[in-house]
């Protein structure tokens, strides 16, 4: 058994994260994942007030006695929500082992908020300057996300990422991006890496809240399948090629007016396509992992067999050395 900062950190039995997923890890998805082992993050930004906010929380408290964080989202929104108020629930309510931030550099008077509360505290980010900043501001971890990744992604693959990241940071390191079986985490490990993080492996499962269309969809792709939208607005993501991201791209690359794009790449376009199982509907993050994805499985399954895979094959490697 892999046992590192992040386990003893999060208090989690193995050391993988559950990726905040948007309209996906909700409470019951988030529990799914915590209670078969990984540290299970559940998305603020999926609901528009406190109080269901609050509501959601408190149903997730009710679904697991495990570990668990909240994903407080910094990027640019359409309907940006005050992290602040957040903060406070999360405060209030209690229970909640760590607070994950993705975007830009987590906001002093937040970070003193959660700490101050005696909150764990993490940061997502795309390169090595921003997870130095983040680790100046106080976090207790950062993630590293490779362009491999899906969703939003910088330049930089995760194999050339996360070394770099570990050589200068004091604080743990979790690897994202491309990460998807045993061989993906025991290379994170191998890089320095205390933990991962999943996302398109976790889609494929059974608890996992989307359609079976859209599953069934996925499993059919290959690692050439996906495609990076909005450079051109400097806000790069990753999604699984279909109509809807194939025709954001044609329009991004002619130069056409945002709100043209937006109209395609807009969360309720994909949150539709989630539910109903319009697989052309809307653009859905997704990983270059997915080319090596063939299965559905329970979330349980997956991390199982994750570590048995990872661990057989150090011992393999481990006895090579000897011969």
């Amino acid at each position: 058994m892999f046992r590192t900062r992040i386990t003893e950190l999060f208090g989690i039995e193995y050391p993988v994260l559950g990726g905040c997923m948007q309209w996906i890890t909700g409470p019951e998805f988030t529990a799914a994942v915590s209670n078969a082992g990984a540290l299970g993050i559940m998305s603020s930004a999926m609901f528009p007030t406190q109080e269901e906010f609050r509501a959601a929380l408190r149903r997730l408290k009710g679904l697991t006695d495990r570990s668990f964080a909240v994903n407080l989202n910094l990027f640019p929104a359409l309907r940006p929500i005050d992290n602040r108020l957040y903060a406070e629930v999360i405060l209030e309510e209690g229970g909640v082992a760590a607070v994950e931030t993705s975007g830009h550099r987590p906001p002093e008077d937040i970070v003193a908020m959660l700490k101050g509360g005696g909150l764990k505290l993490m940061h997502k980010c795309v390169n090595v300057r921003h997870a130095l900043s983040a680790q100046k501001a106080g976090v207790d971890a950062v993630t590293l996300f490779g362009y491999e990744g899906g969703g939003h992604i910088g330049d930089v693959s995760t194999l050339s990422l996360v070394p770099r990241a570990v050589d200068v940071l004091d604080v743990p390191v979790i690897a994202a991006g491309g990460i998807a079986d045993g061989r993906g985490m025991l290379a994170a490990f191998s890089l320095g890496a205390e933990a991962v993080l999943l996302g398109t492996r976790l889609l494929m499962t059974r608890e996992c809240p989307i359609s079976g269309l859209v599953k069934e969809n996925l499993l059919t792709a290959a690692e050439t399948d996906t495609v990076p939208l909005l450079g051109s607005v400097h806000n790069t993501i990753r999604v699984i090629r279909n109509q809807a991201a194939e025709k954001a791209a044609e329009l991004e690359s002619a130069g056409a007016d945002f709100q043209d794009i937006l109209a395609i790449v807009a969360g309720s376009n994909t949150r539709s396509m989630l539910e109903r199982g319009e697989v052309d509907l809307g653009v859905l993050a997704c990983s270059q992992s997915v080319g090596i994805i063939h299965d559905i499985k329970t979330v349980r399954e997956v991390l199982t067999e994750m570590v048995a895979e990872a661990e057989a094959i150090a011992r393999r490697l481990a006895s090579a050395d000897r011969v």
